[in-house]
C-alpha cells in the first residue's frame, strides 16, 4: 500500500480528493488498519502501528503535496493593482477541545477551585508510586503507558505520564491543606485508536483536601458541573468502581445528549455516558505526600475532556478532534469564545 501512495498522480483535485477519502476516510484503507490494530497481539503491535502511522504520515504528505502543486497550477496569473487596499487578516478561532477545556476550568474556579499544572514528561513516583499502584499493577506495563527511559539502578522511570493526578501529588507535597484545585493537560496511554478513544488526549482532574471533605461534597461539586456545562435538565449518576488512590470509588456517567438517552453507537445504546472517575481520596496517598489522613480528608475527580467536547457538540467520533479537518473545524468559529 505504502508504494501505490507514493506512486500515485493526480489532474484534478476530484481525484485527488477520491484518493483521500479511499485512504483516509471514515471507511478508508488506512481507517480500517486502525480499527484492526486492536486485535493484534502485544509482541507485533509496536512494529506494525509504527509500519501503519508511517503510511498515514505518508498518504497525507502525498495528498497535500499534489494538492499544492494542482493549486499553483490552475491559479490565474492577476496583474498587480498597488492601489488596491490590503486584505484584512482572517479572524482565526480556538480549537473547540481548547473551548471546552477553558468552559469546564470557568465552572470550577465558581467552585474556588484554582487551576495548578505539571510536567508532560514524569517519573514512576508521582504518576503511580506515590497513588497507591502496586508494582505488579497493569498500568505499568508497557501495553499501557508509554516509558521513555529507565534509570540506571533506579526504580523510578522516566514516562509520558497517564493521567494529570501526577499534578495533584506534587501540589501536595508542597502545599499543606486546604487545597482546592484543578488539573488540566494531555495525557499518553498506549490504547488503540478508535472513535471513542485515543493514545492522546485532554483531561481536567481535580483535588480538594480539607477537614470534613465527605462523599456528599463530591457528589454535589459534580451535579453542581454537569448542570452548568450541559443544562439543567442533565442527569447524573455514580457507579462503584475502584481506582488505587480513592476509596471508596465511582465512575461519573451523565445521561447522553447525543441521543436523548435513547442508545446509540457513543453510549452503547445505553443512554448514559462515562465521562470520569471520582472518588475519596484514599488516607495512604495523603500520607505518602505527608498530609495527616487522621486531620484531613479529601476527594478527587478526573474528566476526559475530548469527551465532554464529544456530549456538547454531539459528535459522534472522537478522532474528528485530532485530525484538523478545515471542514469539520469551520463549524465551531461561531459557537467557539
Amino acid at each position: 500500500m505504502l508504494s501505490e501512495v507514493e506512486a500515485f498522480t493526480a489532474s484534478s483535485l476530484h481525484e485527488v480528493e477520491e484518493f483521500r477519502v479511499k485512504l483516509l476516510g471514515k471507511k478508508g484503507d488506512v481507517t480500517l488498519l486502525f480499527d484492526e490494530f486492536k486485535h493484534v497481539s502485544g509482541d507485533v503491535k509496536r512494529e506494525l502501528g509504527q509500519k501503519i502511522n508511517a503510511l498515514k504520515t505518508a498518504a497525507q504528505t502525498r495528498i497535500s503535496e499534489l494538492r499544492e502543486a494542482l493549486d499553483a497550477g490552475n491559479a490565474p496569473t492577476l496583474a498587480l493593482d498597488a492601489s488596491r487596499p490590503g486584505a484584512a487578516d482572517s479572524i482565526g478561532t480556538r480549537h473547540p477541545v481548547a473551548s471546552v477545556r477553558n468552559e469546564i476550568l470557568a465552572i470550577f474556579r465558581q467552585l474556588g477551585f484554582a487551576v495548578a499544572e505539571g510536567p508532560e514528561i514524569e517519573d514512576d513516583w508521582h504518576v503511580f508510586g506515590a497513588l497507591n499502584f502496586p508494582p505488579e499493577h497493569p498500568a505499568r506495563d508497557m501495553q499501557d503507558t508509554f516509558f521513555i527511559e529507565k534509570r540506571a539502578g533506579s526504580d523510578n522511570p522516566i514516562l509520558l505520564r497517564t493521567h494529570t493526578s501526577s499534578i495533584q501529588v506534587r501540589a501536595m507535597e508542597r502545599q499543606p491543606p486546604p487545597i482546592r484545585i484543578v488539573c488540566p493537560g494531555r495525557v499518553y496511554r498506549n490504547e488503540a485508536i478508535s472513535a471513542r478513544a485515543h493514545c492522546m488526549f485532554h483531561q481536567v482532574e481535580g483535588l480538594y483536601v480539607d477537614q470534613g471533605v465527605s462523599f456528599a461534597d463530591l457528589k454535589q461539586t459534580l451535579l453542581y458541573f454537569a448542570k452548568e456545562m450541559f443544562g439543567a435538565s442533565v442527569q447524573i449518576r455514580l457507579r462503584p468502581s475502584f481506582f488505587p488512590f480513592t476509596e471508596p470509588s465511582a465512575e461519573l456517567d451523565v445521561s447522553c445528549s447525543i441521543c436523548g438517552g435513547k442508545g446509540c453507537n457513543i453510549c452503547k445504546g445505553t443512554g448514559w455516558l462515562e465521562v470520569g472517575g471520582c472518588g475519596m481520596v484514599d488516607p495512604s496517598v495523603l500520607r505518602s505526600c505527608s498530609i495527616d489522613s487522621q486531620k484531613y480528608s479529601g476527594f478527587a475527580f478526573g474528566m476526559g475532556v475530548e469527551r465532554i467536547a464529544m456530549l456538547k457538540y454531539q459528535a459522534r467520533d472522537l478522532r474528528l478532534y485530532f485530525e484538523n479537518d478545515v471542514r469539520f473545524l469551520r463549524q465551531f468559529f461561531l459557537v467557539n469564545d
